[in-house]
């Protein structure tokens, strides 16, 4: 017998709301049914109504009120996340929050403690753990051939003016919270276990025209583990590679849609047992090494496919008893990295 489709509410039809879950879980209609959505917008609504043919209301405890509603998605203004995820968990509803999570590790901390009291799913929508190229660097990591992992570097660059709501901290913005969300979430899957010692820096720059930093510098680091070197900033005019791993026996570098690695055998290579005698011409060391390379092109990668994989895992533990794949206690060491560079800078920016 086919499962039924999870009966979804969304909470905010904005960028997040409307581009990533609605669309995304319009493609799903096997598995998620769109029966409800809440934006204080009247046009938003009447799109919702035409396109989805949902019902769509004004006010969010009337939305998380509507028996028919499973899944309460939270994809409203960062600020309100936490107060609404455990709204919608006392309802009755199970709950996936955009990112950030929450905008602290006390709101954090509620809302896990909120799911454990009402017996409901509590995730985070962490997509990009779900991307074809961390979900690539990852297998390549794993797999062995680049040896022990030195160094990870996340570069998320652009040069851009941004003057949204997302540059005010009062609601939550800030690239700490935009792309930290993000890139330090995958950052710690890489990091492995380790509790990570984290050094920063906040800058709010003039191309925002809030009061949020849009200039974020974040190092990694903990005895046996590698060091993740994180930058996302909105002031690189000449940005680089997002990905350059660093291993014993190789490396890889790339973008989000092409990604290329190579490695050496240790086993090909001669013994090289230490010389104190000078070198020939008084040069460097030199030997050609037995370089395997690899690469993989993924820009044929299909839009909102890491969405998808991440509400097909949802299903998965909603209809078939699967084990949650982001738990709320995984994202919860994001946040406590994010709000430890917060700490390190005071209000946050400097």
């Amino acid at each position: 017998m086919a499962e039924t489709p999870v009966r979804v509410g969304i909470a905010g039809l904005g960028r997040a709301g409307w581009n990533l879950h609605a669309t995304t879980l319009e493609e799903m209609s096997d598995e998620f049914r769109v029966v409800a959505v809440c934006d204080p917008n009247p046009q938003r609504q009447a799109e919702a109504r035409e396109r989805l043919g949902c019902r769509a209301v004004g006010d969010f405890t009337h939305l998380f009120a509507d028996d028919e509603v499973e899944l309460a998605v939270i994809a409203t203004p960062s600020h309100l996340h936490a107060a609404l995820a455990i709204e919608a968990m006392r309802a009755g509803k199970h709950v996936i929050v955009e990112k950030p999570f929450a905008t602290s590790l006390t709101d954090a901390d509620r809302m896990i403690a909120a799911a454990k009291e009402t017996g409901r799913i509590l995730t985070g929508s962490q997509n990009q753990r779900y991307a074809a190229d961390f979900l690539t660097v990852r297998e390549v990591i794993d797999s062995g051939k680049l040896g022990e992992i030195l160094q990870i570097r996340i570069n998320w660059h652009w040069f851009r003016r941004r003057w949204d709501w997302q540059t005010l901290k009062e609601f939550g913005g800030g690239s700490l919270n935009n792309d930290g969300a993000h890139a330090v979430d995958q950052a710690l899957v890489l990091f492995g276990a380790a509790e990570p010692r984290v050094l920063s820096r906040l800058v709010r720059t003039p191309l925002s025209s809030g009061d949020a930093e849009d200039h974020v510098k974040i190092v990694l680091h903990a005895p046996g583990a590698p060091l993740v070197d994180l930058e996302f900033s909105n002031a690189c005019a000449y940005p680089q590679d997002p990905w350059l791993v660093m291993g014993t026996q190789g490396g890889l570098t790339g973008t989000h849609a092409q990604l290329n690695w190579k490695w050496v055998d240790p086993r090909l290579l001669p013994p090289r047992p230490v010389s104190r005698e000078p070198t020939p011409d008084r040069s460097y060391n030199r030997e050609e090494l037995p370089w395997v390379e690899e690469s993989c092109d993924l820009s044929r990668e299909p839009h909102r496919s890491s969405n998808r994989r991440l509400y097909r895992d949802l299903y998965a533990t909603l209809r078939q008893n699967r084990t949650l794949a982001i738990t709320a206690e995984s994202i919860r060491r994001q946040i406590a990295v994010l709000e430890t560079c917060r700490e390190q800078q005071g209000d946050g920016a400097g």
